[in-house]
């Protein structure tokens, strides 16, 4: 008898050892199903739990139970028992059972969404705001396991003081980029005018980094449930002001559904503040109490409402803020004799992006006016160094041996940290190194991820994509455009995804966790470095890449467990 994973069954209620794919399997003519809350194929009498390479018998549980191992020195390696005291997959199985209950609590969390300021504009009016929609986001939060998460927050002033490292850092960024920047025109025209500025001589002396590094939750088969970064953006990192008033939204849901203790264990999560902390910080060092903040904001608005969240607390602390396009830096931007920048007659002390981290974002004109804004003396969030020091070469570069250390002299605990979070990262550089990696990718695609030097979601390729565009170009120099890391295996949970107009129904999804950090830098002093505020976002496992913005996940609260 076969499971449908491919096993050979043992005997009556007994699964191979060795079978990870927890998949149901027919006995004799009736079902058993798998219960994906902890992984453990649930029949009549006992059962075989799969999980790593511990493999314990267990009798049938009851769903968000911990599983009763028979034997004590079993349990204490069992990282379910240690990592999650209460099921991921399985935190709300109850409350889905009761379809009529999701339904009127939909009702009310597209509502409260509303009433919160969960909102964004249409795509039919981008640019104006008379009639707009909430931001899509779950109906349920999402379990996130207490010590990933607190793991992220820890490692996040770790990332803050690397980010602001590789800026400072010409020779790394020259020596990383190198190969990138003959095959990848969007990269080298970014690094040609960071050449530019240093050659003239750097005129901002106070620097400010707003990044966010996203993580996943690896539950490969073989290993205990581990913390592991997506990538780290350091320029545009967006949903921080949503993210701010999207747990009140949660809890109205939790409390309506009968769940008031639940509701109350929601975290506080307020990365507007945090941010504007930063920006007002750097204001204030710029030392200009009559200039401006100047967002640098898109041509099509849908996602204002994120950037007003931001910009409001900067006018509650009495700090002027301005938007404005490349098009209009480019008519109305100029520099003084001392490099410092005015736009429309009004000295510009911060440029905060929330625009200019894809090709599609410049033209001639724009790209003259981020070289204006380059030369001055305002503080950039982020300055060019810092926008490169975010790019995928760079991510792969740091995984080398010894690489952090160099980067990091003097802070042995923060490198330990900051690596323990990599997941396996390669080159596909022209070389035996580069031929070897790509030959494993061709052969094993379903184990990578094919990453391109580009921001904003939706670029990565998978699967039978990531083979045939390696096959393309595994013996062009064009490979070197890209980087491979290993795929990582998020474990799947239930949940509705709510967007506008959409019917109501349950998906398998998976979730992404961000950590917003924000530091200031005058000269070499470091005068801020904080851990800002957090992100959840949630897809559909269908969806192998993407973000809110791209309209594929949609917003999340982490419920810890």
């Amino acid at each position: 008898m076969k499971c449908k994973g491919g096993c050979e069954m043992r005997a009556a209620c007994r699964v191979q050892k060795g079978c990870k794919r927890r998949w149901g399997c027919e006995l004799q003519g009736g079902k058993s199903r798998l219960d994906a809350s902890y992984g453990v194929q649930r029949l009549s009498a006992e059962a075989w739990c799969p999980w790593g390479d511990v493999g314990c018998w267990v009798p049938p549980v009851a769903p968000g139970q911990a599983l009763p191992l028979l034997t004590p020195a079993r349990a204490a390696q069992c990282p379910l028992l240690t990592l999650w005291p209460r099921s991921m997959a399985g935190l709300w199985d109850v409350v889905l059972r009761d379809e009529a209950a999701l339904r009127q609590a939909a009702v009310v969390a597209v509502d409260a969404a509303l009433l919160e300021g969960v909102l964004m504009r249409t795509d039919a009016e981008p640019n104006a705001s008379e009639v707009v929609s909430y931001a899509p986001f779950t109906l349920l939060p999402s379990a996130v396991p207490r010590a990933l998460f607190e793991q992220a927050y820890a490692v996040q002033r770790d990332f803050n003081l690397l980010v602001d490292a590789i800026s400072r850092d010409k020779e790394f960024l020259e020596h990383t980029l190198a190969s990138t920047i003959k095959v990848d025109d969007f990269t080298a025209r970014l690094f040609r005018i960071h050449q530019q500025v240093l050659e003239e001589g750097l005129a901002q002396s106070v620097f400010l980094g707003i990044n966010r590094s996203d993580y996943m939750f690896d539950c490969g088969a073989a290993s205990p449930p581990a913390l592991k970064q997506i990538e780290i953006n350091t320029i545009a990192a967006s949903f921080g002001g949503l993210a701010s008033r999207t747990a009140a939204v949660h809890g109205r849901v939790l409390r309506v559904l009968g769940k008031p203790e639940e509701a109350a264990r929601l975290l506080p999560n307020d990365p507007a503040q945090g941010l504007a902390m930063g920006i007002a910080k750097a204001w204030e060092l710029y030392g200009s109490p009559s200039a401006v903040v100047m967002f640098l904001v898109e041509e099509a608005q849908r996602n204002i409402f994120d950037q007003r969240c931001v910009e409001n607390k900067l006018w509650d602390r009495n700090i002027r803020v301005i938007r404005r396009r490349f098009r209009d830096v480019y008519e109305q931007g100029s520099l003084d004799d001392s490099h410092r920048l005015y736009v429309d007659g009004q000295e510009v002390a911060v440029v905060y992006y929330r625009e200019g981290y894809v090709p599609s974002n410049y033209d001639q004109q724009n790209w003259e006016a981020r070289l204006l804004l380059e030369r001055s003396r305002a503080v950039k969030c982020p300055d060019i160094a810092t926008q490169l020091a975010g790019t995928k070469k760079v991510q792969q570069e740091l995984s080398r041996p010894g690489m952090l250390e160099k980067l990091l002299p003097g802070h042995a605990e923060a490198v330990k940290r900051i690596r323990a979070t990599f997941a396996g990262l390669y080159s596909l550089d022209v070389g035996e190194e580069g031929d070897r990696i790509a030959a494993t990718a061709i052969a094993s695609p379903e184990r990578f991820v094919l990453k391109p030097q580009r921001e904003g979601g939706g670029n990565n390729l998978y699967g039978e994509e990531l083979k045939q565009v390696l096959e393309r170009i595994k013996d062009s120099p064009e490979r070197t455009s890209y980087i491979l890391m290993d795929k990582i295996e998020p474990q799947p949970a239930v949940n509705y995804l709510l967007r506008a107009r959409s019917p109501l129904k349950a998906s398998k999804c998976i979730s992404e966790l961000g950590i917003f950090g924000v530091y200031v830098r005058q000269g070499t002093e470091l005068v801020l470095n904080e851990a800002a505020g957090h992100l959840l976002r949630t897809k559909a496992v269908e969806h192998a890449d993407g973000g809110v913005a791209a309209g594929v996940a949609v917003l999340d609260t982490p419920y810890l467990v």
